[in-house]
Order: structure tokens, then C-alpha cells, then sequence
């Protein structure tokens, strides 16, 4: 179920509320606990209910495990078993993902290179199973480290399933969220919070339906013809990618904040205008943020625990493994490895500059940053290593360039370097989306955050704001209508 959907927005999410707030009013505080999970559950089962059981399984090992882990005594009496259970239940969330998500992708490499003959898996990545299984990995170590102290199952399961963040993040640590469920105004309806969490919703779905479904049919059009398209058209198709998956991703995650907003849970920011940065390492800080406190928490810092000396070498090294796994976690495929080797060696190099106190002017350092970006995620949208090599050629001129042909007569001599005279944007459906992709932009680098313009200190449910909701309910209806829905990219994550 789509947050885009009309099955969404007209009936689960309302519905939902109502019960949940109806039956917490009656102060059948359990019953409204269950309605959520089950209303969780429902919305994780509604493309495909059989994976309704991998689910509840992974919560179960992971809450048997977390127990067993945060029991002083069980710590205390046997250190040696306390650590064999650790590795059994970090290890046992690795072989589900990689089953699922990595199996294939390890029988093609090795059947390509040792000649061996196994027989791919060909299963169905279950959704938001990578984000679920980061999120229980956490809660593995932080109760391996004793920093657990909630053990309810009913909460913990509903920390794990809560549907606004189940398939696509932001990932939870639960001292953050699992305490919230519990706390008593956190149960009473606040016109305040809902308003705010519709607010951050409707900007999310102008983001989601708008902007980024409206520019995904360029960016599909210009990979499709990724052999034929010229210099122009593959820099408009690198910058449509560029701008969908930030404004598809980031409109999911301020939906998921608004819809938990809506139910008084507050869920963490997962973007800040992360194409204002102006270094890699300003970008990480802004770019799905939780995943990148994820890394630096639970892959960057145990990495620097298996060197017995930490130095500013080792550091770096510690900076491009994690990058590693991170591309790699985002995908099966070299081309996800490639992009995480990509931005582990310029946040290597970032580093590296810093240390030695280098400058340079604000715009030239915004400008390699953000093309940078762009050029890497032709490799993270890139189906395999060849359609990537194609774009970034003709980023680069090797197919030549087309300039309209009322230019002909004046810049004819510039046929001798390559360039031709016709139809501009031939290969990726006209002059329209590319005005998009322009306005995009604009928004991306310029416009206020959706954390700035409703933020909760300084957001209040006045008529101005009223107001716009209004108006982004009206819009968002209408392109909802006229505008084919496309599943949020990071599903397939």
C-alpha cells in the first residue's frame, strides 16, 4: 500500500487513527496497542500476505535473543555463552537478508567465475526487509552493550512493525521510540500534532506525486536509451535520476514523520536539503541520516575496534569499508559496490583536505560537490556496469551533443567539433520535463526544508496554515488523478 494511494489517504490511515485514538479514549490502552500492531501487519501483508510470517518470526528471534542479551544475570554468569548468543542472532538477521537479498547475486559470481553450475534462488525481496533488519541488528548490540532496558514484546513488536517507517526507514533505535508508546499524553488526540503531521505529509506527497514521479519517466526514458542519448540529453537524465530519488525519498520520509506526528510519535529527521552541501562530508550529514548515525554507530566504530592502534590512517580506512557495505547493502550488484567505493574515497580525500586546512570558495566547492553526487548515482540507477559506463560516456561527450536547429546557421561551424542540429531532446520525451527537472532543482538547492517550514517549536494550526493545507490537498488530488502512481524507490532497497 502506497502512502501515495488513494486506499491509503481515504481509508487505512483514518481508520486507523480513529481506532487507535478511540480505543486509548476508552483507556483500553492494550487493545489500542494490538489495533496498532495489527493495523501495522496489515499494511506490511497488503502486497503479499505470505510474508506476513518472515516477519513476526525475524521480531520473535530478534526479542528471544535482545532477552537473553539483556539479562544481567545471564551476562554475568557466562560471558563466553552471552557473546556465542550475540553472534548467533546478528549472524542469523545476516543469512535472512542475505538469502534473500544476496543470494542470487553470489550464484552469478560464482558461476561466472568458478564454472560452477547452482541454481538461482529467484525469490521475491520481501519489502523493507533490509530496514527492519537494520533496525533489530541495533537492537542486538545495544542490548549485547546492556543499553536495553524496555522487554515488552508488545512494545518492541511495535517498534519493529510501525507502519510508517516499516518499509523504507528512517531507521529507530528503540530507546528513542519504544518509550514513547507508553508515555500517557502520547495517547490523547492533539489537534496540534495532527495538523502538523498532515502538514508534513501533504509536502512529502507533493514531493512524492508532483515532482518525482512526474520526472521518473525522463530518467527511465534516458537509461533506456542509455547508447543514444548525447551530452545534453545525459546530463538532464544523470540530473533527473539525481533529483527523483531525493525528492521520492525525502517526500517518504516526511510522510512517515507526518503520519507518526498524527499518532504523537515523534520519528527522526532523515533529510536535511542535502544537495546544499557543500562537501561529501556535509552531504552525509544531510542525506539519510539515519542510516548514516546506523553506519557510523554500528560498522564504523566496531571497524576501528579491530585495529590496536587508532590513527588518522586507520580512520580512513575504517571511513571507506563502511562505504563499502553501505552501496553494498543498498543492492545486489557491483554497480551499488562501485558507488559505495566511490564515496568512500571522496570522504576519504574530504578528510584528508580538512586535515591539511585546505579552502576553496563556497560555490566551486558546493558545485563539484553536487556533480560529484549526480555522476555517482548514475552507478547507484544504472541496471548494470555497461548502462552506467554508457551514460557517463555521454555525459562526456562521446555521443556528441544536438542543439536546436534555429541555431544552425549561426553556430555552423561547431559541426566540426561533433555537434548537430535537430531535435534537442530526442531520446527523453520532449522540452516539458526538462523545465521540471530545472524547477526541481531550483527547489532542491534553494527552497526551505520541509523540517524548516514546519517545524514543531514554531508550527501552529493557524489559519495561514490551515490555509495551505487546503491548497496542497486540492493540488495533491488532482495530480494524484492525472499522474501515474510509481512505487517509492527505496522499496526495492
Amino acid at each position: 500500500m502506497l502512502f501515495s494511494s488513494f486506499e491509503f489517504i481515504l481509508a487505512f490511515l483514518p481508520i486507523t487513527l480513529v481506532g487507535y485514538f478511540f480505543l486509548n479514549r476508552l483507556r483500553l490502552v492494550l487493545l489500542a496497542k494490538l489495533w496498532l500492531l495489527f493495523a501495522s501487519l496489515f499494511f506490511y501483508g497488503w502486497w503479499n500476505f505470505k510474508y506476513i510470517p518472515l516477519i513476526i518470526g525475524s521480531i520473535l528471534f530478534n526479542y528471544c535473543i535482545g532477552h537473553f542479551l539483556s539479562s544481567p544475570n545471564f551476562k554475568d554468569s557466562n560471558k563466553y555463552f552471552h557473546r556465542v548468543i550475540f553472534i548467533i542472532g546478528v549472524v542469523g538477521n545476516i543469512l535472512l537478508l542475505g538469502y534473500y537479498k544476496y543470494a542470487d547475486f553470489f550464484i552469478s559470481n560464482s558461476n561466472a567465475l568458478l564454472h560452477t553450475h547452482f541454481i538461482f534462488t529467484h525469490v521475491i525481496l520481501p519489502l523493507g526487509i533490509s530496514f527492519f533488519t537494520l533496525t533489530q541488528i541495533a537492537f542486538l548490540v545495544d542490548a549485547y552493550e546492556g543499553l536495553v532496558e524496555e522487554k515488552k514484546l508488545l512494545n518492541y513488536a511495535i517498534f519493529v512493525t510501525f507502519f510508517p517507517h516499516l518499509l523504507a526507514g528512517p531507521i529507530l533505535h528503540h530507546r528513542d521510540m519504544m518509550p514513547q508508546f507508553d508515555i500517557l499524553k502520547n495517547k490523547v488526540l492533539s489537534y496540534r500534532n495532527l495538523t502538523l503531521g498532515l502538514y508534513l505529509f501533504l509536502l512529502g506527497l507533493f514531493k512524492k506525486v508532483i515532482i518525482a514521479d512526474a520526472i521518473a519517466e525522463l530518467a527511465n526514458a534516458g537509461f533506456a536509451h542509455a547508447g543514444k542519448i548525447t551530452l545534453i540529453e545525459a546530463w538532464v537524465v544523470s540530473l533527473a535520476y539525481t533529483l527523483q530519488i531525493y525528492f521520492d525519498f525525502s517526500g517518504y520520509s516526511d510522510m512517515a514523520v507526518g503520519v507518526g506526528r498524527m499518532f504523537n510519535i515523534d520519528l527522526p529527521i532523515n533529510f536535511n536539503s542535502p544537495y546544499k552541501a557543500t562537501s561529501i562530508i556535509d552531504f552525509w550529514k544531510r542525506w539519510h541520516i539515519t542510516l548514516t548515525d546506523f553506519i557510523t554507530t554500528y560498522v564504523y566504530t566496531p571497524i576501528l575496534r579491530l585495529f590496536s592502534k587508532i590513527t588518522f590512517t586507520v580512520s580512513l580506512i575504517a571511513i571507506f569499508i563502511s562505504m563499502l557495505i553501505s552501496g553494498f547493502w543498498h543492492g545486489a550488484g557491483w554497480t551499488f559496490v562501485l558507488w559505495g567505493a566511490l564515496h568512500g574515497t571522496a570522504l576519504v580525500i574530504n578528510h584528508v583536505w580538512r586535515r591539511r586546512k585546505y579552502r576553496m570558495n563556497h560555490f566551486l566547492s558546493w558545485f563539484l560537490t553536487f556533480n560529484f553526487v549526480n555522476i555517482a548515482f548514475v552507478f547507484f540507477r544504472a541496471k548494470n556496469l555497461t548502462e552506467a559506463t554508457q551514460v557517463i560516456k555521454a555525459m562526456f561527450g562521446a555521443n556528441g551533443t544536438t542543439l536546436p536547429k534555429g541555431l544552425e546557421h549561426g553556430l555552423a561551424y561547431l559541426k566540426s567539433f561533433g555537434v548537430s542540429f535537430g531535435r534537442m531532446f530526442e531520446n527523453i520525451n520532449g522540452h516539458a520535463d526538462v523545465l521540471l527537472v530545472i524547477a526541481a532543482l531550483a527547489l532542491g538547492v534553494f527552497a526551505k526544508n520541509s523540517n524548516a517550514l514546519a517545524e514543531k517549536g514554531n508550527f501552529w494550526p493557524s489559519p495561514r496554515n490551515q490555509f495551505v493545507i487546503v491548497v496542497l490537498i486540492l493540488v495533491n488530488l488532482f495530480f494524484m488523478n492525472s499522474i501515474r502512481a510509481q512505487e517509492f524507490l527505496y522499496y526495492g532497497f
